[in-house]
Order: C-alpha cells, then structure tokens, then sequence
C-alpha cells in the first residue's frame, strides 16, 4: 500500500462542506459550473491548496476539485510540463555524437 503523507487535508476548508460539491457529475451542464465555481471560492481561502494540488498532480487525480483546479486543468498543466521538459531536452546532444 502507498502511503501519502496527509497531515495537510485535516487543515483543509474543504473539511467543513459537503465532498459532493468538490465531484461535480459533468463538467459542462450548468448546475456543474456552479458547483466548480462554488468549489474553487472555498479552495481559494484554503491554507493548504498547494498541497492539495501537489497532492492531485502526484497521484493522477482524474476526478473531483484539487487546489481549485478540475481534472481538464491538472491534464493540461501535466501535458505543458511534458512539453517544457522536452524542449529543454531538444537544444541538448544526443549523448554519443558530435557537432560538426
């Protein structure tokens, strides 16, 4: 079993509101906008969203709000930093060759 470190989730805002909004159904009717936009407020006077995002981008989280953000933004934020990481990458020598 892995184990995570979780002392940040008992000083979380989140504690004192029903879980169901941070898992909204579907993310493009309109009573889901108003759960993720209700969601993101409670997440944004949250001592300890970074953790909670840094939490959700280590485990993969594909469902629910995490640091006030949705799985589309944690998916595009991972894809970016796989980008970055390889155009860093890029400018280097491929181990073996030589320039001319």
């Amino acid at each position: 079993m892995i184990e995570y470190a979780a002392d940040w989730r008992t000083a979380g805002a989140c504690l004192s509101v029903d879980p169901d909004l941070f898992f909204p159904i579907a993310t493009t009717s309109s009573l889901a906008g108003r759960q993720i936009t209700e969601a993101r407020q409670v997440c944004a006077g949250c001592q300890v969203r970074q953790q909670c995002l840094d939490f959700a981008m280590r485990t993969g989280e594909t469902h629910g709000i995490w640091g006030g953000t949705t799985p589309e933004e944690r998916v595009s934020a991972r894809r970016q930093r796989l980008r970055r990481r390889g155009a860093r990458r890029s400018w280097q020598q491929a181990p073996g060759t030589r320039a001319s």
